[in-house]
């Protein structure tokens, strides 16, 4: 295995450490706007040509190519185009995009710029989620330094084009992280999900052509301008090439950010950060946050890239690597995400707004040891019914937790119900061990 610092492959981390990282010259000391004036330099067409060449997939979850995503904008429409940001980051353990901004602002105000002018948008906008106040402050201070600088505003993509970057607090609804959800809330609405078609790129913001990208996504536009998509394309493989952000959180030794290149694994991660903490076991782990199904140690050497993950019968989403020890029930893990589910659903439809209240009132009644072995088979279908038939992703979401710790940890959920509570929960050790015939002989009774 390669040494650790060759795993590594900082570029938006690079100077993350450094006094003040936020601000406009130290992201120019580390070439900071480079790539935008080569960007100016290029047509258009060509600007898209190259992020599609380059092989950059989209970092928030689906990873639809970037460049693909911007030729999709009609041109001579005469419509305005508009660029949009997503920054609600609301997925549970996911938390790659607030540390990015909060560290390195310019560099997603530079893929800002490169972006607008590959799509001839003159007005972009930032959606961040609001509870975030200190990143909201240190964006818009930024934002302000980039227009001081020209970057921004009067003829900052050349003469007589002007660019405006609006920043937009939401008011932390998970639901608008779902980009259509988060144009109707960017107009003023109540954020839920549209149906489509029409897409975004024909009728997004406004009723105008829009492209919706992720923070990381366009933060990674300006060093594959300037360094070249080749060099891009000399890490990762050969369907999922170039560097990206893994957060990994839990029960490791040193949770953190750890950017390199796709089709890292796992086991090589837990090198880096000190392995699981000590004394502790892996028990199981998430690829990207709790809408990604369940994976279990025997996954530890699966490459972390979009290909690897769905092979393994997963998703990398937004590579954020929950990692669970031997110490956490998953019953009680999956009753708390669906909890989360149920919480913000928009209500828009039935089987996302009617199935995740109905899971979560059974899952409470297993976790408490409360239920009948016939309700591991109701939520089972439960969740069948609202994997791909919900509006949006959301659904899709609830879901995956429920069918994956079924196909890993069903047992674990039958111990729930014939002891008659929780097996993690110390105060009930000293007494399973005479009750336990007797309960499984009752609730099969």
């Amino acid at each position: 295995m390669a040494a650790p610092d060759k795993l590594l492959a900082p570029v938006l981390s690079e100077f993350w450490d450094e006094a003040d990282s936020w601000t406009l010259g130290v992201y120019r000391a580390h070439g900071g706007y480079r790539g935008l004036g080569k960007a100016l330099a290029m047509a258009p067409d060509d600007v898209i040509a190259y992020v599609k060449d380059s092989g950059l997939r989209g970092r928030g979850g689906a990873g639809f190519p970037t460049g693909m995503k911007w030729q999709f904008i009609p041109q001579g429409d005469d419509k305005p185009h508009y660029l949009v940001v997503n920054a609600d980051e609301s997925e549970p353990g996911t938390c790659k995009d607030i540390p990015l901004l909060y560290a390195n602002p310019h560099s997603l105000i530079e893929g800002i710029a490169i972006a607008c002018h590959a799509i001839r948008s003159s007005h972009a906008f930032i959606y961040l989620r609001g509870e975030v106040v200190p990143v909201l402050r240190r964006l818009h201070a930024a934002v302000a330094e980039a227009y001081e600088a020209g970057y921004l505003g009067k003829d900052a993509l050349g003469p007589g084009k002007d660019l405006t970057l609006t920043v937009h607090a939401g008011a932390g609804a998970y639901i608008c992280g779902e980009e259509t959800a988060l144009l109707d809330s960017l107009e003023g609405r109540r954020g839920q999900p549209r149906l489509r078609p029409p897409f975004p790129a024909v009728a997004g913001l406004y009723a105008c052509p829009t492209v919706v990208n992720n923070v990381e996504s366009i933060a990674s536009v300006p060093a594959i301008i300037d360094r070249g998509k080749e060099w891009f394309r000399s890490m990762g493989s050969e369907k999922s090439p170039g560097f990206t952000l893994y957060s990994l959180s839990g029960h490791v030794a040193n949770p953190g950010q750890y950017e390199a290149p796709l089709g890292v694994t796992l086991r090589e991660l837990l090198d880096l950060s000190g392995g699981i903490r000590p004394g502790h076991r892996l028990k199981f782990w998430t690829p990207g946050g709790s809408s990604t199904p369940m994976l279990t140690d025997e996954h530890l050497d699966m490459p972390l890239d979009y290909e690897g993950c769905m092979a393994a019968g997963s998703m990398l989403g937004t590579k954020a690597l929950q990692v669970f020890d031997e110490t956490t029930c998953v019953v009680r893990a999956v009753t708390r995400w669906t909890e989360f589910y149920a919480h913000e659903s928009c209500g828009k439809c039935t089987p996302c707004r009617e199935g995740t209240y109905w899971l979560v009132q059974l899952l409470r009644d297993i976790e408490a040891g409360k239920g009948l072995l016939s309700d591991i088979d109701k939520i089972a279908d439960i969740a069948d019914n609202i994997n791909g038939k919900s509006f949006c992703a959301l659904g899709d979401g609830a879901a995956a937790c429920i069918a994956s710790s079924l196909t890993h940890f069903r047992e674990e959920y039958e111990r729930h119900i014939t002891q008659r509570g929780c097996p993690f929960d110390p105060a009930r050790s000293t007494v399973w061990a005479d009750s336990h015939h007797t309960q499984t002989q009752e609730v099969n009774a």
